[in-house]
């Protein structure tokens, strides 16, 4: 890590030029996880949240959100985004996030399933929000990532 990619010969921040790298396969898992209340997770469990399927809203707009990544990061780069999955567990304590972003192209897709991770959660708090105002979420973090130049890393 002697080098900072991002910034420039005078420290300014600059978009690392990929130009020259060749497509490879790419995959990152990330995670998010939603701290609920006990009713909250009985109304998700019995589908009685009052705005309706948090799941599938969640689902839609972390799918979204991993195609609009570019747009929330300046440095980061528009890059095909060929898929996206993700998946929403009720667990005793809350909602748990799993994204994973799947491209083949020059730059990795971490940034894209944090992204997915982050938005999904953020529509299951705006969606219970009215049911537990101390809903909150922790724990968003890489879970593994393949190819490119670095290869692959799995959180131990």
């Amino acid at each position: 890590m002697s080098e900072f990619t991002h910034l420039d010969g005078s420290g300014h921040a600059r978009m690392v030029d990929v130009t020259q790298k060749e497509p490879t396969v790419r995959r990152a898992t990330a995670e998010a996880f939603v701290a609920c209340a006990a009713p909250v997770v009985a109304a998700l469990r019995d589908g009685s949240v009052p705005k309706g399927d948090v799941l599938a809203v969640a689902r839609v707009a972390g799918i979204a959100a991993a195609k609009r990544t570019p747009e929330l990061l300046p440095l980061a780069h528009v890059i095909g985004v060929h898929g996206v999955a993700v998946d929403l567990t009720i667990e005793d304590d809350g909602v748990r996030i799993v994204a994973t972003v799947s491209t083949a192209d020059r730059t990795g897709v971490e940034m894209e399933a944090f992204t997915a991770a982050s938005v999904a959660a953020l529509n299951v708090v705006d969606m219970v929000k009215g049911l537990d105002k101390a809903t909150s979420i922790r724990d968003v973090r890489l879970l593994a990532k393949e190819g490119g130049k670095s290869g692959g890393w799995t959180r131990p």
